[in-house]
Parts: structure tokens; C-alpha cells; sequence
């Protein structure tokens, strides 16, 4: 359990920021995708279905002659109640005075966010939580992505039993897709594209080049490999579990998201939600490069999806001019550089962009480039469009004095190489968003840190992990999965030192990494967990300020009452709001069940962070067996007066509270 605090700040009462709104244009105006929340308890008596009542409540609205009637889109009926339809902004106004509207809001675009992955995890095909959950053998994960590609051996259901009875799923056919698709193993699939084809959208045959669902429940591959990298046998976290493409699931993780490296980014910082941070594993996609007769060599970073070994080709650099040495846009000359390889310095001050320096390659017509670069692991493989690599500052510096003090040098350069057991890993990624989280900001976001990086998405393995845990213990809550995780997550790398982030290799904090990086067998027994009943979201809400409409909307009930309204969540951890008092003092509550059979005592211990004073009472607790539950306080006392440590020195700092 991990500890951080930070200054105070202005926080959204809202779960999603819409970024984008889809719109309709039409000759007699602007019209608009909605998603309208209703009260299914107040569906008139004369309706036999709530789909009846929506079409009865669109087909009900008045309208002018040059207004185009609403389009119904979906009905909505698991995860909410209501329906998606294309209205004119008189139409919305109609619905909102409708009895039975809670909520409507414009539908919005949402962005998308193995072979090395399970060996990094410590999963064993003969130990541990894979054979123990028989390899998530009878679990359904359902997922929300752009596409999928059925034909990937990843959806191979050889051996698989047959497909569970309660499964209640269709597999739609669609564009390329036909129900001949689905199998033991790919069990449904659906298509919810409509919304964005009322909004003149295409929908790409080709936009989706890898599934996640192939890394957290795929089948075994053999020989798969990551444009010629990292050739191996590639399977998914869960790989007896099956899939099935719907909008709903008991447990629920996404990506912190991809706005990193500053703090308050965080995207899915709801607390029934387990956000999930991007780390790196212990491999690494390289190229050797060679200078001279073998006078100097270094290894850089490089996905070229060719195996290529370019031998003594002639090589450029453009010292005693800065734009030419940094490879700056139009700074270059193709009489100089084509059919030559170009080193580009490294820019201390940010101002030529990669993709600038890119353009300029291809521009004057280079055969390749040797890039110094502090961001050599943020490439994508679709930018490899030439054999180039990436070297970090130090070895670039190296090879910029050895270019600068030897005339007709060669350069070699062995491509396709793939490196395990690096060190440190693993790091928490560049674009990895930050916490604390704007729309909930009591609660410290994300929750861990998971393999995120060359692997597609750091959701992935997670939701493959929360299967296998589910196998194992199948009356575990989501919250009690989740506590799992975060309460035996690791904090240090396979150096042996704090989990640092990877572009500049300072020890990072929980605001980075949650709880610390996922650790799939130790979550297996986490011997105490804090779970979450729904009327603990429910009052945690209701400390947010949110009204009665709202709650009711998220939650999909009217049978509440804000009565107990609660800011202090029972969380697997904890964060402090610093209020600017001399002296400040904070109380936290949390319930402890007991997940290991028989009786058990434990006992407190606390690593308190730097000018805190941590107390927790009692000291001691015990349990008479199984499920059994027990209560502490933890007290925070914090001192900001003359003689403590200054206030921003706080951000950041984090301790650990252990049962043991």
C-alpha cells in the first residue's frame, strides 16, 4: 500500500472529459449523436418494453417542417437504461422536460490508447496462478477495441472445452467478419459503429494491424514475432479464457492514458475502475552499429522491420554548423547527404522535433541516420520508414567526438536484433499519464503499474491477469481483485532499485506507478484484501457533491441515500490533500477481510514518509477465519510550521503501511 500527497487543486465533479462531439450537418441545421440516460422504473404501464417506450418518446416529438425526425441509434440495457439517437438541439430540449430523463450528453470519440510479457510476469506453465487458475480456463472477457483480426492464431480454440452455457452473446456479422469467425476460443463479437456513421465516419478494413484481445486471453503462436523482433512463441496472459466483444464486464481496467510525463493526466480515475500505468519490460529492440574498423561500437534502439546489415556505407555529419548538426528541417543539403548515412546530435534545448529531423531525411535523400536522442523508446514501428537508430545522449556524444576527429569514416550497422534482461525494468513509460486524478481526486491514481510498452497497451495483461485471478477465486468482487494486485505489487526493478521513469531515470512515486508493478503469482494470495460494496461508491460519490440525477445515472438505481456521504474510500491506498495549515491531521478508515482459510493474526507496520507521523490503531488485528473482517485507523499528522520541511517538498513523497 503506498502513500503520496500533494498541494491542493481545482478538481472536475465530472467522470469523463469530452474532447470531441460528434456532429451531424443537414441542410435544415446542425444536429448532434446523444446519449440520453432514462429512469427504468418510470416506463408508463402501457409499454411492454423500454425500447417501445424510447421509439414511442422519439416518434412523439414535434417538430417544424424543415427539421429532420431523430434517428434512433441504440437501446441501452445491462450497464445503463436509455438509448443514443441523432436529435437537433429542439428535439434534446423535448427529452429533457420528458418524464423519466436523468441525463443526456453528446457522444464523443474515445482514443485508443506478447511474446517477452508473461515470462517478465514470473507466469510458469507448471507453478504458480497459470496452472492454479487452470490457465483461465471457463472466464469471458469482454472488450472495447476498433476491430479485430479473427484469422490470427492467437484465436486458435484447439483443446478448448466447449463454450460456457451462460454465455447470452451473438456473433454479428459484419464487414469481412461472418459468424464462422467465432469459435470455442473467440466466442462473440459486436459492432457499435453505428454512431459514427450517422456522423459521415468510414470505418477502416485495416486501422486495427494488432488486437489487445490477443495479448491478454490469445492462444499460443508459434514463431510470432514484432516486425522481425523478438521471434518466439507469443500467448496471452489468460490463454484458456475466452473473448467476447461486448460494452459491459464485472471487472473493469483501462490505461491511465497517453498524456504523460506531467502530473494531473489521468484519464480513468474512477475508483471502480483499475487504471493501469505503462511500464517497460526486460527487453529491448536494438541495433549494433559499428564505426570504422571496429574502432568504436555502441548499441541504439531500433524497430527497422528489415533484416539488414549495412556494411561500411560513408557517413555524415554537419559539425561547426548547429541546424546542420542537429539535422534541423531544411538545413541540409541533398548534394552532401544522399546515399550516405547522417548522425544527428543531440538537441539539449527541445527545439528540432523528431519528426522534424525525419522529414529532413527523407528530404534530401538519406540511406539511413543515427539519431541522439533521449526518447529512443517512444517509436512506433510505422515511423521506421528508413534503416535509422537511436542511441542515448552518452554513446551519441561518442559518436560525435569519433565523427568530428576522424575524416572518411565508415559506419556498419547490424539491424533486427532483440535484447533480454535489461536493466532497469521495469520503468514507467514516457507517455504514461499521471496522477492524482482531476475527477477523483481522494482517490491516489493509477493503481499499478503494468507491462505497457512494445506490447501494445498496459490494460492488456492486466485484464488477463484479473482472469486468471477470477478462476481462482470466483467469489472475489472486482474491488477484492484489484486490492489483490495493489497490495502485492513490487516497487522495485530487477535492479533492485525504485522503479524509475524512463526518460530521465529519477525514482518515480506513486503518482507514477500506483501500488508498484503487478506481480500476477503473489496477487494469487494477497492473504487480506479491502473490498468495496456498491454502497461505498455510492456514498463516495455523494462526498463528491454529485446530485441525486447524477448518482443515479452512474449507478443505475434510485434506491440510495446520501446519509453517509464518505470521502475516505475503502482503497488499498491513500493520499493526503495538503490545505496550507501550520499543523494538519488526517484520519483514514479502512475494513480488512480476510481471504486465507482458517484464523490468522497480524500486525501493523509502517514506513512513514518524510515529515509525516504515522499512527495506526489497533496495532494488532486477528481474524477467526475465512471472510471474517476487522477495522483500523491510520492516523496522518503532518507538521508545516517554521521548522518543518517546505511545503512542496511533500509532492510526491510516499510511505508504506504492511500487515504482516
Amino acid at each position: 500500500m503506498s502513500m503520496a500527497n500533494f498541494c491542493p487543486f481545482k478538481f472536475l465533479l465530472s467522470l469523463f472529459l469530452l474532447v470531441w462531439t460528434a456532429t451531424s450537418s443537414s441542410a435544415s441545421g446542425d444536429r448532434k449523436t446523444y446519449i440520453i440516460h432514462m429512469d427504468k422504473p418510470a416506463m408508463p404501464s402501457p409499454f411492454s418494453t423500454h425500447h417501445d417506450w424510447y421509439m414511442s418518446t422519439l416518434s412523439s416529438l414535434s417538430s417544424s417542417s424543415d427539421v429532420v425526425a431523430p434517428t434512433h441509434i441504440y437501446t441501452y440495457t445491462h450497464v445503463m437504461d436509455g438509448f443514443s439517437a441523432v436529435l437537433s438541439q429542439a428535439h434534446l430540449d423535448q427529452i429533457r422536460n420528458i418524464p423519466g430523463h436523468l441525463a443526456a450528453y453528446p457522444d464523443a470519440i474515445s482514443h485508443l490508447h506478447t511474446t517477452r510479457t508473461p515470462k517478465f510476469l514470473g507466469l510458469k506453465k507448471r507453478a504458480g496462478i497459470w496452472p492454479a487458475a487452470g490457465f483461465g480456463n471457463d472466464i469471458i472477457i469482454g472488450v472495447i477495441d476498433s476491430g479485430i483480426w479473427p484469422e490470427s492464431e492467437s484465436f486458435n480454440d484447439d483443446g478448448m472445452p466447449p463454450v460456457p452455457a451462460r454465455w447470452r452473446g451473438i456473433c454479428e456479422v459484419g464487414t469481412e467478419f461472418n459468424s464462422s469467425h467465432c469459435n470455442k476460443k473467440l466466442i462473440g463479437a459486436r459492432s457499435f459503429s453505428k454512431g459514427l456513421k450517422q456522423n459521415g465516419f468510414n470505418i477502416s478494413k485495416t486501422d486495427d494491424y494488432d488486437s489487445p484481445r490477443d495479448f491478454h486471453a490469445g492462444s499460443r503462436v508459434q514463431h510470432a514475432d514484432y516486425f522481425g523482433y523478438s521471434k518466439g512463441t507469443a500467448i496471452g496472459v489468460a490463454p484458456m479464457a475466452r473473448i467476447a466483444i461486448l460494452e459491459e464486464g464485472i471487472f473493469v481496467s483501462c490505461s491511465a492514458g497517453n498524456s504523460g510525463p506531467h502530473a494531473y493526466t489521468i484519464l480513468n480515475g474512477a475508483p471502480w475502475i483499475t487504471t493501469i500505468g505503462a511500464g517497460t519490460i526486460d527487453r529491448d529492440f536494438a541495433a549494433h552499429i559499428t564505426l570504422g574498423n571496429n574502432e568504436l561500437t555502441v548499441t541504439g534502439r531500433s524497430v527497422y522491420p528489415e533484416n539488414l546489415f549495412v556494411s561500411e556505407v560513408p557517413k555524415y555529419f554537419g559539425h561547426g554548423n548547429q541546424s546542420k548538426e542537429l539535422c534541423a528541417l531544411y538545413s541540409l543539403d541533398s548534394t552532401d547527404v544522399a546515399g550516405k548515412y547522417i548522425f544527428c546530435a543531440f538537441d539539449h534545448d527541445g527545439l528540432v522535433g523528431f519528426a522534424k529531423q525525419l522529414n529532413e531525411m527523407n528530404r534530401t535523400g538519406t540511406a539511413g541516420a543515427i539519431f541522439s536522442s533521449d526518447k529512443g523508446k517512444f517509436l512506433d514501428p510505422t515511423d521506421f520508414n528508413m534503416p535509422f537508430v537511436t542511441i542515448n545522449p552518452k554513446d551519441g556524444e561518442l559518436v560525435k567526438n569519433y565523427m568530428m576527429n576522424v575524416k572518411n569514416a565508415t559506419v556498419s550497422i547490424k539491424f533486427q536484433i532483440t535484447v533480454l534482461g535489461t536493466k532497469p525494468a521495469p520503468q514507467v513509460e514516457f507517455f504514461s499519464s499521471r496522477g492524482p486524478a482531476r475527477q477523483s481526486p481522494y482517490i491516489l491514481k493509477p493503481d499499478i503499474l503494468a507491462p505497457g510498452v512494445d506490447i501494445l497497451a498496459s490494460w492488456v495483461p492486466n485484464r488477463g491477469i484479473a482472469a486468471l485471478l477470477k478462476a481462482v477465486h470466483r467469489d472475489w468482487s472486482s474491488a477484492a481483485i484489484r486490492s489483490a494486485m495493489m497490495t502485492t505489487a513490487n516497487i522495485y526493478d530487477n535492479a533492485n532499485g525504485i522503479i524509475v521513469h524512463m526518460d530521465n531515470r529519477a525514482a518515480g512515486t506513486p503518482l507514477d506507478f500506483g501500488a508498484g508493478h503487478v506481480n500476477p503469482n503473489k496477487a494469487m494470495d494477497p492473504g487480506l484484501v479491502y473490498d468495496i460494496e456498491i454502497e461505498d461508491y455510492i456514498n463516495y460519490l455523494c462526498g463528491l457533491n454529485y446530485t441525486s440525477n447524477q448518482i443515479r445515472v452512474l449507478t443505475g438505481t434510485s434506491n440510495f441515500t446520501c446519509e453517509h456521504a464518505n470521502l475516505d474510500l475503502n482503497y488499498p491506498s491513500f493520499i493526503i490533500i495538503l490545505n496550507n495549515t501550520n499543523s494538519t491531521s488526517f484520519i483514514f478508515k479502512r475494513v480488512l477481510t480476510n481471504v486465507a482459510d482458517g484464523s490468522s493474526v497480524y500486525r501493523a507496520m509502517v514506513n512513514a514518509p518524510k515529515g509525516m507521523k504515522v499512527v495506526v490503531q489497533p496495532v494488532t488485528i486477528s481474524f477467526a477465519g475465512k471472510y471474517s473482517k476487522a477495522e483500523f485507523n491510520m492516523t496522518v499528522s503532518i507538521s508545516l510550521g517554521t521548522n518543518a520541511i517546505p511545503e512542496d517538498d511533500y509532492i510526491g513523497n510516499f510511505g508504506f503501511l504492511s500487515w504482516y
